[in-house]
């Protein structure tokens, strides 16, 4: 029985394929329009699928959708009737929208695709829960999911047992604490579904003096997590926009101007929103325990990608296990939608083990052979050296005389984090590699964190931490045994941004400002290439941490294929690239002739 699961025309589309029940491939198909965010149907996802699935078109069975378009237009039509007549202009434009395309999305499936098998379409946050819950580990765990709003529901919790799942209750829309966080995203001058990780790393430089005001202005926030917001100070029931006047008012002027400078303001406000969310994440979490009873806890949904929020439920929670779904936004949607056909719309059986889950350490996402990679530099002209043997010991050595490195290895991951395949690495003890690697070769903004990787069994040498980590979706302390002293004067100078130029650490590169860390552990299982890199860069230079960051600059999707890698490699200030066996060096190649102005598609200038 093949499954294709499908996610679409709302954030980020994907394709994901289950074959009797094991996940085969998954993908976003902005990876390969390479349009950020792409929202239009994963055609090429699917065509992907297929292939890495050994199947054609025909020989798929069933088409999951992840949500139930019907009930989502019930939504936004009893939304706008309750704030009629404001709102009209926001109306006429999303009726539009909807009539023409959003309402026929069953019969554009099957035209577009010219399926004539049955299509289902499980709710939003069903498929969440799927998707935390069926690749999980667990044979029984407490689900929660939390995002933006999906049909009607925003927050909800339920219990998976064995193959089957029971939400226990929801929030509903307009109250929100995804739409909560993108307000503030939104508010601080960034934009909202891609600038929540900015308001995120921005947050450790502030601190929380909003914490009261939006308290006791936006949010009633009970003890058991269950929450109201006043939508007074909103715009985005009825608007093009996320706040109000009454919000600006509230907060003491209009939103921050994009790509404006950057003040203390906007990072008390991060701080401050961000310690509310975790505060409610937390209480939410205790309340599904006291109602479930067990303590393994499966997240989703957007929000889940908060990786503080996260460690603080891990640290604080009644909780012994977390697993996250690695692609927690609308594009794990797809996996989940094509799980929850195969166990909840099928009846099929789920045999887990308590120990390893079903992602693949969700890399699901096309792979090249060397043959495939060689074939590409050679019809370039691209001079390489071929390592093949040595891989290990040639970069652990780049990497330790300063370099930065595009690593590009194995099947691409499935989900917004690059977790060693399609990565750009570094030394985690440099204390100018957080500044150099966002400057120079990600063109973003300095403040924004890197995340450590490290060899799993050593992780607890250098983070406080328990569990494991593989999917860089948990921030965690770095040990005091390894933080520097600071000289208490000099601390006390440093204001805002200026705080980065304080080493914390014998990993500065990857320590936060207040000491914490979003740690990706790497097992040899998984990831053998690369575990065996940090183990010789341990061997030989007494380190198991680099920095691991996406292979990608600002506005661009993470690189899919050895031309996208090749590409971003020449334009940046990457010193080496590797790809399979073969080892670039910048200097060796020869200057790249564009036509298209990269910058400007980007937003670069």
């Amino acid at each position: 029985m093949n499954i294709i699961g499908i996610s679409a025309f709302y954030h980020d589309s994907a394709a994901c394929l289950v074959k009797d029940g094991e996940i085969i491939a998954a993908a976003s198909e902005e990876r390969f329009t390479r349009k950020k965010f792409d929202q239009t149907l994963p055609v090429n996802a699917i065509k992907y699928c297929l292939e890495e699935g050994n199947i054609d078109f025909n020989d798929i069975d069933l088409i999951s959708f992840y949500e139930k378009p019907f009930l989502k237009f019930d939504r936004l039509l009893k939304t706008y009737l309750s704030y009629a007549p404001k709102g009209v202009h926001s109306f006429v434009k999303a009726m539009t929208l909807w009539t023409d395309e959003k309402l026929w999305i069953k019969e554009i499936i099957s035209e577009k695709l010219n399926f004539k098998g049955d299509i289902i379409f499980p709710k939003h946050h069903d498929s969440h829960m799927a998707s935390a819950f069926y690749p999980s580990p667990f044979k029984d765990a407490t689900i929660i999911t939390f995002d933006g709003v999906g049909e009607w529901s925003t927050t909800s919790f339920g219990l998976g047992r064995d193959s089957t799942i029971t939400q226990f209750a929801d929030i509903q829309f307009p109250h929100s604490l995804g739409l909560l966080y993108a307000a503030f995203t939104y508010y601080t001058g960034y934009r909202v579904n891609s600038g929540e990780y900015k308001v995120m790393g921005l947050a450790p430089y502030g601190e929380p003096v909003y914490k009261d005001l939006i308290l006791d202005n936006l949010i009633d926030l009970k003890p058991d997590g269950s929450f109201r917001m006043n939508m007074d100070y909103f715009n985005y029931t009825t608007g093009f926009t996320m706040t109000n006047q009454k919000f600006h008012d509230l907060f003491g002027g209009p939103p921050r101007e994009p790509e404006s400078r950057i003040t203390q303001k906007e990072m008390d406000l991060a701080r401050s929103i961000q310690v509310v969310v975790e505060e409610a994440m937390l209480r939410i979490a205790k309340h599904a325990y006291n109602e479930t009873g067990i303590d393994k806890l499966c997240l989703a949904g957007g929000v889940a990608l908060n990786c503080v929020g996260n460690g603080k439920i891990l640290k604080k929670g009644p909780y012994s296990e977390l697993w996250i779904q690695p692609a927690s936004g609308d594009a794990g949607g797809a996996l989940g939608a094509a799980l929850a056909g195969w166990y909840d719309y099928l009846g099929n059986d789920r045999k887990a083990d308590g120990k390893n889950d079903f992602q693949k350490g969700t890399y699901l996402g096309p792979g090249f052979s060397n043959n495939e990679i060689e074939k590409y530099l050679t019809s370039k002209s691209i001079p390489y050296q071929n390592i093949s043997g040595i891989i290990p010991e040639t970069v652990a050595k780049i990497i330790n005389e300063q370099n930065v490195v595009g690593w590009f290895q194995g099947r691409m991951e499935f989900g917004p984090r690059a977790l060693c395949s399609r990565s750009i690495i570094g030394d985690a003890r440099s204390p100018k590699m957080q500044e150099i690697m966002n400057l120079k070769i990600k063109f973003r903004e300095s403040f924004r964190p890197f995340a450590p990787v490290v060899l799993a069994e050593k992780a607890q040498e250098y983070f406080d931490m328990k569990g494991d980590s593989p999917y860089m979706l948990l921030t965690f302390p770095v040990k005091e045994e390894k933080r520097l002293k600071l000289d208490n004067e000099v601390g006390s100078q440093k204001e805002g941004i200026e705080k980065l130029k304080i080493s914390r650490s014998e990993i500065p590169a990857v320590t936060h400002v207040d000491y914490s860390a979003r740690v990706q552990t790497v097992h040899k299982k998984t990831n053998p290439l690369f575990y065996d890199l940090l183990s010789k860069f341990d061997e030989e230079y007494g380190c198991p941490v680099m920095i691991n960051t996406s292979f990608n600059v600002r506005g661009e999707p993470i690189v899919c294929t050895p031309d996208d890698a090749y590409k971003c490699f020449m334009r940046t200030n990457m010193d080496y690239l590797v790809m399979g066996d073969f080892l670039m060096t910048k200097e060796n190649q020869p200057p790249m002739d564009e036509e298209l102005n990269w910058r400007e598609e980007f937003k670069l200038d």
